[in-house]
């Protein structure tokens, strides 16, 4: 049994910023995850061809420990809570797989995105069968709702009802942007598959469904920090962007192995 659900982010950028925008954030996002032990490691970053298909293949460990809510420690020895991230980024079109070495193939998350020009509205963007798009559950997020924003996680500087681009011109953004949403303004939106799999007796629809409930969370916080981080990755190059990682995915080891841990922590609820 699997747990699916698609996710919708509209976001007001063209498809060709997000990709930068993206990996921008990504590593940004990575430093402020990662410190005491805990985090991200980055053990590849490279160019793949498979296929017929082309782009950057990504594989991260992330070392989570006192991150995970208090009924996964209680049945998760010491040293399971290390997580694989193989992704696959053949832009527009990328595919991430996270697997843990002690649940093996009892536990995987698949998230699956092809970004879009729209609003959000096309149906079944990734091709499903007929049987198993009736199953999806579809989830909007609006980044302009700090309603979708847990208490804990909210910061005004991230906040794109707030945020004015003073290189673009956007934002900020009111709960209704997008039906307000001016015909030259850049849109696009990011169809995010998320396939859960978790097999363990009694815990099974308890842990997929905390699972989603996190994948929300990630992806709400993450789109409200792009946007609000616009002015610094707007006019950047892949160049650069490549540059950034490599620089980053140094700063990840040394800050991995020293100071407190940082970032997010799921709850149990």
């Amino acid at each position: 049994m699997v747990l699916i659900k698609e996710y919708r982010v509209v976001l007001p950028v063209s498809v060709e910023e997000y990709q930068v925008g993206q990996l921008y954030s990504v590593a940004e996002a990575s430093k402020n995850e990662t410190g005491g032990g805990e985090g991200i490691e980055v053990l590849k970053n490279e160019p793949y061809e498979k296929n017929g298909e082309r782009g950057q293949y990504t594989h991260k460990i992330y070392h989570l420990k006192s991150k995970v809510p208090g009924f996964v420690k209680l049945i998760a020895p010491e040293g399971a809570l290390v997580f694989h991230e193989k992704a696959w980024n053949a832009y527009p079109y990328c595919r991430t797989i996270v697997t843990n070495e002690y649940m093996k193939d009892d536990f995987m998350i698949k998230i699956e995105t092809w970004h879009k020009p729209d609003k959000g509205e096309i149906e079944n963007v990734h091709g499903l069968d007929t049987e198993t798009w009736s199953s999806v559950d579809v989830v909007h997020i609006n980044i302009a709702d700090g309603g979708e924003v847990a208490a804990g996680d909210y910061k005004p500087e991230e906040d794109p009802s707030i945020f004015h681009s003073s290189k673009t011109g956007r934002g900020p953004l009111s709960p209704h942007w997008k039906k307000e949403l001016s015909p030259d303004c850049p849109h696009m939106c990011a169809y995010k598959l998320v396939t859960v799999h978790f097999k363990w007796w009694g815990l099974q629809t308890k842990v997929e469904n905390f699972i989603h409930k996190q994948e929300k969370r990630i992806f709400t916080n993450f789109h409200r920090q792009l946007f609000c981080w616009i002015d610094k990755w707007i006019g950047l190059t892949m160049e650069d962007i490549r540059r950034m990682e490599d620089e980053t995915q140094k700063e990840l080891e040394e800050m991995r192995q020293k100071g407190e841990v940082r970032g997010t922590s799921a709850t149990d609820e």
